[in-house]
């Protein structure tokens, strides 16, 4: 089991950008991020496996979003670019012990959430 840490949610204008960072208190193969809107499911954002080589997006944020990974510091981070008030959710990180999945379900560990809101 690992602790996951979300940081750098807050209140944006449209257009603007965010950097989420997570950090897992121990090595981490598989990380994803999910987002959750009021009254809507969590939902698949991105994902990355350990060496970054196997990356995937969410066709909402393809293009805008970039996962990244800095594993000498335990650390995944989302670049969020282009936010439109779509995007406001909380915001969370997970990891997998299987490979890259978008299933929230395929996740053991999880972080509390970071709040990323977009005014328009």
């Amino acid at each position: 089991q690992v602790q996951l840490a979300e940081s750098g949610g807050g209140l944006v204008q449209a257009r603007g950008s965010l950097r989420l960072s997570c950090v897992a208190s121990g090595r981490t193969y598989v990380v994803g991020w999910f987002r959750e809107a009021p009254g809507k499911e969590r939902e698949f954002v991105a994902v990355s496996n350990w060496s970054g080589g196997s990356s995937f997006y969410a066709d909402s944020v393809k293009g805008r979003f970039t996962i990244s990974r800095e594993n000498a510091k335990n650390t995944v981070y989302l670049q969020m670019d282009s936010l439109t008030p779509e995007d406001t959710a909380v915001y969370y990180c997970a990891a997998a012990a299987g490979g890259v999945s978008k299933r929230p379900t395929q996740y053991n560990d999880w972080g509390q959430g970071t709040q990323v809101t977009v005014s328009s």
